[in-house]
């Protein structure tokens, strides 16, 4: 699977350079994106731009690596979805399971705000 990664400051911007997400791919996307959670950086912005296909045992994986970050106290945003993709997301459900945003400034926004809250939860503990 090809990608680019960016590392920021507080995140990860990750672009997957293939055009279909297939089931076949599902090991390859917990590969890459979980052992992310090992780093000190733990927030991905996963950048879909290139993806037109996608298919359910792939959003799934997404779902579920997605619920592995939050549990652990990390962000995961995915944005720049084409239309296909979010079509597609859409129909099975799993859109409104998914953190999305349109564009990438956005998602960036996002785990801003996540990384203030879980400073603010935290703080709030003492």
């Amino acid at each position: 699977m090809q990608v680019k990664i960016d590392t920021k400051e507080k995140f990860h911007a990750i672009t997957i350079n293939e055009s279909n997400l297939a089931a076949n791919m599902t090991a390859d996307l917990e590969q890459c994106l979980l052992p992310i959670l090992e780093r000190d950086v733990k927030n991905i912005v996963l950048i879909l731009k290139d993806t037109q296909n996608i298919d359910g045992a792939a959003a799934e994986c997404l779902v579920q690596i997605q619920q592995s970050f939050y549990d652990a106290g990390s962000s995961f945003v995915i944005c720049e979805l084409t239309p296909n993709v979010e079509k597609s997301l859409e129909t099975s459900g799993r859109l409104e399971l998914m953190n999305v945003t349109p564009t990438e400034s956005e998602a960036w926004d996002i785990v801003q705000m996540e990384e203030m809250e879980r400073e603010l939860l935290n703080g709030s503990d003492l």
